[in-house]
């Protein structure tokens, strides 16, 4: 990392690698004497869900309240798709924040300019007309649900299409059909979790606050924890996949928001901290390829062992391997059986 230049962060980076070396430590102290009870909540099926949820809260709010906060290709990717200008933004933020408007004008010109004549009021205590103007919270999250769509659908046709090109080119001659099929069904899952993710963070947002009559900071951060149910709608083995994605921009996000008040005073003091967090994660990762490597799932495995060089084993290699693994577990038994034998012999003719 330290060659891609001295003052160069590589902060995301680090904080994910270190959220998969954390995956990979959780799964060995599951299947650790030592540690699996105290690893067993780990072991949760929706915990996936929770995690997500709990990004989304850091996530989303920061989104509203502190873009700053926030990588610039990760701000990008939400400002696009969270659907909202910039000014629409800072009119909640400080009705969130409960600083008065500074340009309230400019938000009615915004929505004139889109066919749109609104009046906002000074006092408002909701932020729903700035959100979807005229419009109910049911009908802007349907309207926006479709538009969702359609920005969300760009974004995975390459993610499934690519590689059905790539990986699977041999398949794809004999099975074009079944191939495209998947492919295009996980591009319109994948696309519809991200479309009900942002139409769900302004729609819960804005039940909270018809319901509390209010909108403040603690108000955004709760509004926008359920919405990562969303990720329900997506495949199994891709959910802890976004999570942890998204929890590692939650990471970022939290952290540097805690600097910024003060609360942190002495991480700002070291410089290279990404390199020492990359350092440390790399070497829970190579431990747990040299000595664990069943913590793995079988395509990072195969991604290590071919960038290392290692050969794949061939399935008469896997036969025999698993072949004498069950010898040895069976000569282990038989020996436990006949020293089991022999005690009950030796306690017989002392009687």
């Amino acid at each position: 990392m330290l060659l891609t230049g001295p003052k160069t962060q590589h902060t995301s980076l680090a904080i994910y690698i270190f959220m998969r070396a954390a995956v990979l430590a959780s799964r060995c102290g599951i299947k650790s004497k030592r540690f699996g009870k105290i690893c067993k909540p780990l072991t949760w099926s929706h915990g996936d869900i929770f995690l997500m949820c709990l990004s989304s809260s850091q996530i989303l709010s920061a989104y509203i309240l502190k873009q700053e906060s926030l990588p610039s290709s990760y701000k990008s990717f939400l400002n696009k798709h969270g659907g909202k200008d910039p000014i629409i933004l800072q009119g909640v933020k400080e009705i969130a924040c409960g600083i008065p408007f500074t340009n309230l004008e400019g938000i009615m010109n915004y929505y004139k300019s889109t066919g749109v004549d609104i009046q906002l009021d000074q006092q408002m205590k909701v932020p729903c007309s700035i959100i979807h103007e005229h419009q109910s919270c049911g009908g802007h999250f349907i309207r926006f649900l479709f538009q969702a769509y359609g920005r969300a659908l760009p974004v995975y046709l390459p993610v499934y299409l690519i590689p059905a090109l790539i990986v699977h080119r041999q398949d794809l001659l004999k099975r074009p059909y079944t191939i495209g099929a998947k492919s295009l069904f996980g591009t319109a899952r994948s696309s519809l979790f991200l479309s009900v993710y942002c139409s769900s963070a302004w729609s819960w947002t804005c039940t909270l606050f018809r319901i509390f009559q209010k909108c403040n900071v603690p108000m955004v951060a709760m509004g926008t924890f359920p919405t990562g149910l969303a990720l329900l709608i997506e495949k199994k083995s891709r959910r802890i996949e976004i999570s942890l994605y998204c929890f590692a921009r939650a990471i970022e996000s939290f952290f540097t928001c805690m600097s910024d008040v003060g609360l942190f005073p002495q991480a700002t003091k070291l410089k290279r901290l990404d390199v020492v967090v990359f350092s440390l994660s790399t070497a829970i990762i190579m431990h747990c390829y040299a000595c664990e490597r069943d913590v793995f799932r079988s395509k990072y495995l195969n991604v290590l062992d071919w960038v290392f060089g290692v050969p794949p084993m061939c399935d008469d290699e896997q036969s025999k391997t698993s072949d004498k693994e069950e010898d040895h577990n069976t000569m282990k038994q038989d020996m436990q059986n006949m020293q089991l034998g022999q005690d009950i012999c030796s306690r017989s003719s002392v009687e």
